[in-house]
């Protein structure tokens, strides 16, 4: 073979060659093409399937005076959600002020079904100013404050009354929502029948960061969690009197949450907290994108500093109403410790501490059969003085 044939050849090559890296590429480029239009298609039919999912509605009841609202009204010249289940509106009036501040928990009510309150009291579930469905991103955040939201609290309650023929209603505070309903019933006792404080919040001193630390420490010691207690030292700083010092409060939270006292037991926050609000049907889609921006942006208002270095163990120690409080046997996001301890040394003209089993933060929704015997026992014993 002489050298034109074989240049020739090496040319046909060269030629084969880039024919077939040619193929490829375009095959790559089409399966590239295919999958980016799959995973758009999947988009798009988990949306539709989600907005349908979504639909707003609140579960109703057959019962001739049943009552089944969810409404947004202005209160004081700002927008304020609620949503109000009763079997019977001729029920003692039971006003539930949301956690957070600034996070709404009728999510759970539809997520855990045997939470059925409404068959001893009309229940409103409060979203107080601009959080849930009352959020509008516009909102005047300077203007959520504690005075302007116990304010509310006061005008919300008259409005029950009026609207239910009553001369006095019950309060119930969740966790955050504990901070207004407490200070309510403090400031206006003759418009309650009596104060309920679930996942009671009591103090933010180093006596709460410490037997949070306590029970995280000892949890992840007994499951040989080294990396957790790494995070754990990570998160804290201790003093010479054995206490210690939350330094970054998020982040003992998600750790309190694996280590099984968080808002559900033995959940994470996805689990326990973000896939209700997905999957509720009580709100629309732009009402749950609305949720979680109302979260955040309750973190930036003066609200969240007023409500530092509380300690109600100094600040409020006596009612003039009866006083209940119900705590988790494993919650130490508000300690149950430090509830009894509130409870015992508050001046009421009735008190009671409640521990309620296989529960953590929420005992309501996640021990209900002994959580609704409880409320019920607390209409019994106030209702008629």
């Amino acid at each position: 073979m002489n050298k034109l044939d074989t240049v020739k050849m090496r040319v046909i090559i060269n030629v084969d060659n880039v024919k077939i890296g040619d193929l490829i590429m375009n095959r790559i480029f089409i399966f590239f093409k295919i999958t980016v239009l799959c995973a758009l298609v999947l988009i798009v039919v988990i949306l539709v399937l989600w907005a349908l999912f979504s639909i707003g509605k609140i579960r109703t009841y057959s019962e001739p005076d049943s009552l089944s609202e969810k409404f947004v009204m202005d209160v004081n010249g700002v927008p304020n959600g609620f949503f109000i289940n009763s079997k019977n509106i001729n029920n003692p009036v039971l006003l539930f002020v949301s956690s957070g501040p600034g996070t709404d928990d009728y999510v759970f009510t539809e997520r855990y079904k045997d939470m059925q309150l409404e068959d001893y009291y009309t229940v409103v579930y409060w979203d107080y100013r601009y959080m849930g469905i009352a959020y509008d991103p516009g909102a005047d955040v300077s203007g959520i404050t504690l005075d302007n939201l116990l304010n509310d609290a006061y005008t919300v309650t008259e409005y029950l009354k009026e609207r239910f023929n009553k001369d006095r209603i019950y309060i119930m505070g969740f966790s955050g929502g504990t901070h207004i309903a407490l200070r309510e019933a403090a400031r206006h006792p003759d418009n309650y029948h009596a104060y309920i404080g679930m996942a009671q919040c009591v103090t933010d001193s180093a006596d709460n960061d410490t037997l949070i630390y306590n029970f995280m420490k000892n949890v992840f010691s007994e499951r040989g969690q080294k990396s957790n207690l790494k995070k754990l030292e990570r998160s804290v700083d201790h003093f010479e009197d054995g206490s210690v010092r939350c330094k970054n409060w998020y982040e003992y939270v998600y750790l309190l949450h694996d280590a099984g006292g968080g808002t559900i037991r033995n959940k994470s926050e996805f689990a326990g907290i973000a896939w209700p609000i997905i999957t509720c049907r009580c709100y629309t889609i732009f009402e749950k994108i609305g949720y979680i921006a109302a979260t955040k942006m309750y973190r930036t208002t003066p609200l969240s500093k007023e409500l530092d270095n509380y300690d109600y163990r100094r600040s409020i120690t006596h009612l003039d109403i009866p006083a209940f409080f119900i705590s988790g046997e494993y919650d130490y996001n508000c300690p149950w410790e430090l509830v009894q301890e509130y409870c015992g040394g508050l001046d009421a003209p009735c008190k009671a501490f409640y521990m309620i089993k296989d529960s953590a933060h929420s005992p309501l929704w996640e021990n209900a059969k002994d959580s609704m015997e409880i409320m019920k026992q607390i209409r019994e014993m106030t209702e008629n003085g």
